[in-house]
């Protein structure tokens, strides 16, 4: 990156800094984080971690990108599609995911929402009930094990003394409306938070309508003072949202709000069904050491309709068909021994683990037709076994070797298999059954310098890996039968250096260089008949500078701000296919070539204005820079700048607090592509934003 970009943005931080230094009173809250594994303040972490709690300026409270805007290197994508999950993505990984979520690891509450083939969701992660949301970034997210290019972790919040009880209600433009009830509190030596969210939608576009309740409970027992027992439950149920798929850019530019012709032919739809039950058992040993026991099981079913024309289904015997039926069964645990002791005299910790994951997958497929009648469930034409399990073991240190330095490192060895059993075999489809194993041992160190009070350098450094999921393992690029054992785990070698300040207890700010280089990145081969297949790609490459600050001007009067400036591109040319047609890769890709779903900057800023009580506003903007949509860089998303501005009264009388909020959102009533779908067959890459909204609503706590 060229040193003119750098000095202004280094300039503005320097100036942002010396202005609130000298102002008073006002104070950050502490903070500690536990995606290391070990609770600690942010500030004395050798890595890139943030933290964001549970605001209280009021909002829908629905999707994760209203919580996660102030953490740079994150970007996280509302589809304004609930037939598809949100876009996730950390410095450049996990953008070319076209569904689901990939490249990164989720967890809630200690528990994996990502499978072990490395493919996640976020749609039940119930923030009405969350405490705080970690992001990891960097090389030490290679410890949480296959495709970790960053971690997003969500916190339920633990029982309240005195109990509360929660009712909240918010609603607005384009049918929005979220009601919730709440309850936390403690008794005796158990505390527990329980919640219930309902959502509906009717949609910003055509075809968009969508439903979803969203459960979560999580129940500790304190067993004795060095035991405690956490169970957690949630579930998810999201019946019949329906797909307006996305636009071409001429459709986008025409009507934004219309959907795909065929969303309406083929009524595209998904329905998703999900309970999961979690069990934290923690135990502390004796001064200086500690247990930790988890273990987890889910069920998870989802139900899809397509929008594959029936001419293609009928003319290629080993189409899938345009429904989808998945039955997932999953489930695992986690035993983590922790030591802390000193090592030369020096404070030394060690967390020393082995974590085992395991994924069963009934999947098959029907025609999207019976007859003239298009969208219903039809003849069957898929139907397999797929398993994938991982078997992990790590180790993570870190030793204060003098007042100013504190050194970091870890070591994880994982070991993934799939194995698919093909029960539908016929002319034309054979037997797709196979095995595949991957291996990887990935290291991580970095080093941590206390330069000042108000200023800590680090670095650090890692290897990281990241396997095929099922989706694109399925099938071979050479039509042949089994999976795609050619396909190869993409690998990674990740750097960073960066500052972290914090010039008096009231503003903090962070400053990261990074770049991450890949070797057998994934992409698309081959768009045949619904079917996807993909290849690896020799050398790829991202890397950016990530900027942010927060800090208390005056009295109530907050300001946040984040910056990220992100290249990522391949770095070897290939070839890939350019219609929904091709047979096999045809079309050259240069080197060079930006990598699609990555926008080249992000921005987001928000001044707020406001105590706990009384009167509260807020003004923000969030910028995103073009985003190309396609391998050969043809297609792309122009960038934008929306702002927002919201307000509010709170009241606060004995045993009720009331919250009472409204939002209006792109005030400009500007039409951006808020999102897009990466190396569409059809061209329809584009998923746009909503126009100008509004949202009013109410919370109320009874103590």
């Amino acid at each position: 990156m060229p040193l003119p970009t750098l000095r202004p943005l280094a300039g503005g931080i320097l100036i942002a800094l010396s202005t609130v230094a000298t102002a008073q009173d006002a104070r950050l809250a502490p903070i500690v984080v536990t995606a290391t594994r070990s609770a600690q303040s942010p500030y004395d972490i050798a890595a890139a971690i943030d933290v964001v709690t549970t605001p209280e300026d009021g909002s829908l409270d629905v999707n994760l990108s209203e919580r996660v805007q102030a953490i740079p290197g994150l970007v996280v994508r509302d589809r304004q599609n609930y037939a598809q999950d949100a876009q996730v993505s950390i410095r450049g990984f996990g953008a070319r995911s076209t569904f689901g979520i990939r490249g990164i690891r989720l967890y809630t509450d200690g528990v994996p929402a990502s499978m072990p083939d490395g493919q996640g969701q976020v749609s039940h992660f119930n923030l009405d009930s969350a405490e705080r949301i970690e992001v990891l970034r960097g090389p030490f997210s290679a410890l949480y094990g296959n495709a970790s290019g960053g971690v997003v972790q969500v916190f339920t919040a633990d029982g309240t003394d005195p109990a509360e009880l929660r009712f909240g209600v918010a609603g607005g433009s384009n049918g929005n409306l979220r009601s919730s009830v709440n309850a936390r509190g403690v008794d005796g030596p158990v505390d527990y938070n329980i919640d219930f969210t309902h959502f509906r939608t009717s949609g910003y576009r055509d075809h968009s309508a969508a439903r979803r309740e969203s459960g979560n409970a999580k129940i500790g027992w304190k067993v004795n003072e060095d035991a405690k027992l956490t169970l957690v439950l949630n579930a998810l149920d999201v019946p019949d949202a329906q797909d307006p798929l996305g636009l071409t850019h001429a459709q986008f530019k025409a009507d934004p709000r219309q959907a795909a012709a065929v969303a309406d032919t083929y009524d595209t739809r998904k329905s998703v069904d999900q309970q999961q039950v979690g069990l934290i058992y923690d135990q502390r040993i004796d001064t200086s050491n500690s247990l930790r026991v988890m273990s987890y099981y889910g069920q998870r079913g989802v139900t899809q309709y397509l929008s594959i024309p029936v001419a293609t289904q009928v003319a290629q015997p080993g189409n899938s068909g345009g429904v989808v039926d998945l039955d997932n069964e999953y489930g695992g645990g986690d035993v983590r021994w922790t030591w802390r002791d000193t090592l030369a005299g020096r404070p030394f910790e060690l967390a020393a683990g082995v974590a085992y994951d395991n994924q069963e997958q009934h999947r098959q497929g029907y025609e999207n037709f019976v007859g003239n009648q298009l969208g219903v469930r039809g003849a069957k034409r898929r139907d397999e076994i797929d398993r994938v399990f991982d078997f992990d073991q790590y180790a993570q240190a870190t030793w204060r070797v003098a007042d100013d330095w504190t050194l970091m490192g870890g070591v994880r060895h994982s070991e993934v298999r799939f194995r698919s059993s093909d029960r539908y075999v016929a002319p034309g489809n054979p037997d797709d059954s196979g095995t595949v194993r991957y291996a990887a041992t990935t290291p991580v160190f970095g080093v941590l310098w206390r330069a000042a009070p108000w200023l800590h350098a680090y670095a650090n450094w890692g290897r990281g890996f990241e396997t095929p999921t099922f989706s694109e393992l399925g099938y071979r690029a050479d039509r042949g039968a089994g999976l795609a054992f050619d396909l190869k785990p993409s690998r990674s070698g990740n750097a960073e250096v960066g500052l972290k300040l914090r010039p008096s207890a009231r503003v903090e700010a962070g400053l990261a260089l990074f770049r991450a280089d890949s070797d057998d990145e994934l992409a698309v081969a081959t768009n045949l008949g619904g079917r996807t297949t993909y290849q690896n790609i020799a050398r790829s490459r991202r890397q950016g500078i990530e900027a942010s600050f927060n800090a208390e001007l005056a009295h109530d009067v907050h300001l946040v701000a984040a910056y990220t400036r992100l290249q990522a591109s391949f770095r070897t040319p290939f070839l890939t296919c350019v219609s929904a047609g091709c047979a096999a890769p045809d079309t050259p890709v240069q080197a060079g070539t930006r990598i699609p779903g990555v926008p080249r900057a992000t921005g987001y800023a928000a001044l707020k204005l406001g105590g706990e009580v009384g009167w509260q506003a807020g003004l923000d903007m969030n910028a995103m820079g073009a985003t190309s949509a396609n391998d050969l860089g043809t297609a792309s998303a122009a960038g934008y700048t929306l702002f927002g501005l919201s307000g509010g009264y709170v009241f606060d009388n004995g045993p009720w607090r009331v919250n009472t909020f409204a939002r209006v959102d792109n005030l400009a009533d500007r039409h951006v592509v808020g999102s897009v779908i990466v190396n569409d067959g059809n061209g329809r890459y584009d998923e746009p934003a909503p126009g100008r909204t509004f949202l009013v609503g109410v919370d109320v706590r009874w103590r």
